[in-house]
């Protein structure tokens, strides 16, 4: 499963995809917009925003490409990683 996530703590970006990994997917990470968000998100299965820590404009965009690819979208408020394993979770099934 792949899985885009959108905001976030840029320090904790490496342990966003250990945890995703653990739970047997791929993770693309975008704590910030740098250059076009839009062309780098691609098709995932998955898509999380972190809408604590996210502009206004990156949520918009992310949401465009979501509906336009029909990819659901988890909004969580906090960035934290207990909040990404509650997502994860709901959508994956845990792997090692």
């Amino acid at each position: 499963m792949s899985i885009v996530i959108i905001g976030g703590n840029e320090r904790m970006v490496c342990q966003y995809s250990d945890i995703c990994k653990d739970y047997g997917c791929k993770a693309k990470v975008f704590p910030k917009e740098h250059g076009s968000v839009r062309k780098k998100i691609g098709c995932p299965d998955l898509m999380i925003l972190f809408t604590n820590t996210v502009s206004h404009k990156m949520v918009i965009t992310a949401a465009q490409e979501a509906k336009r690819n029909n990819v659901p979208i988890a909004r969580i408020h906090t960035s934290s990683a207990a909040a990404l394993k509650t997502v994860l979770d709901e959508y994956c099934v845990a792997g090692a």
